[in-house]
């Protein structure tokens, strides 16, 4: 059974300069909500509540975001903006979380790394705050399922266009039934010729802890940095693991025109918001 989530949160967010240098990406607003909530609720909803979220230096805002604010709640109160305060409260008290800091900017396989103490000796989850994931069933519940199944990691996939593919680790291997294949191999970041399917890996993953094993022997990779999918690709010479397709839609907010068309797809959703959004569009008034 799957108890705990990490959600790697220290990375420099170098495709979103100059804000980032003094803004967490993580905490970027999808209208009104930070990229890094929506991991938060769908690790929440999976039925997870113990989530380790690794930062770094210049990440305090995340911490302070989930916390509570005495200040803040006080004025609203007085002010008796009831749903308001109701909100700031609510996200103070949505789950068990914990942090940890990773030093240095080493790459997503060392701030894994970073998340063993934590773990400890059991499977657990691994949610990237800028993939945004969509489903009636929770995304991450749906790698759970099959890790009940099979007792094994589980990484989540989509099939990519041959020219996004070199942006993802890549998985070779057979196809077990609909959505899940048994993985074989997996290449990092490869030309669309060297590619061995059109399934990239996305930001969900269930892993057991023989990958912390991996990541402390496989040594730095592309971009000289600690890569996750070099460890999962030696983790497969001692255990078997799996990918699904996960059922639902994903917004890659990880780059500026990922991350618009995500505000965008869900402003459009929004009764107080898409009537202006259209008029905007189709009369170009400002």
């Amino acid at each position: 059974m799957i108890t705990k989530a990490v959600i790697p949160a220290a990375g420099l967010g170098t495709r979103f300069l100059p804000i980032t240098k003094a803004q967490p990406k993580e905490m970027l607003p999808i209208i009104d909500k930070p990229m890094i909530q929506f991991a938060v609720e769908e690790a929440l909803n999976s039925g997870i509540n113990d989530i380790l979220i690794i930062t770094s230096r210049g990440k305090r805002a995340v911490e302070d975001y989930f916390d509570v604010a005495p200040e803040l709640e006080s004025h609203l109160l007085r002010s008796n903006k009831l749903e308001e305060l109701e909100d700031v409260k609510r996200i103070a008290s949505l789950a068990d979380l914990h942090y940890i800091r990773q030093k240095e900017p080493k790459g997503l396989g060392d701030a894994v790394l970073r998340a063993e103490k934590h773990v400890g000796d059991e499977p657990f989850a691994i949610l990237l705050g800028d993939d945004i994931i969509r489903s009636r069933v929770a995304g991450t519940k749906q790698l759970m399922e099959i890790h009940e199944e099979t007792q094994c990691s589980v990484l989540a996939v989509e099939r990519v266009p041959s020219d996004k593919i070199e942006r993802y680790g890549v998985i070779g291997g057979d196809n077990v039934r609909r959505s899940l294949y048994s993985v074989a191999r997996i290449v990092e970041k490869p030309s669309p010729g060297e590619a061995p399917s059109d399934l990239g890996i996305v930001g969900r993953y269930i892993l057991t802890p023989g990958i912390f094993n991996c990541l402390k022997h496989v040594g730095p990779g592309k971009n000289d940095e600690l890569q996750l999918t070099d460890a999962i690709q030696a983790l497969l010479t001692r255990e078997r693991v799996f990918a699904c397709a996960i059922e639902g839609t994903r917004y890659d907010a990880g780059d500026l025109s990922g991350y618009l068309n995500t505000i965008m797809d869900f402003a459009l959703e929004r009764q107080d918001l898409k009537g202006e959004i259209l008029k905007h569009f189709q009369t170009g008034e400002h």
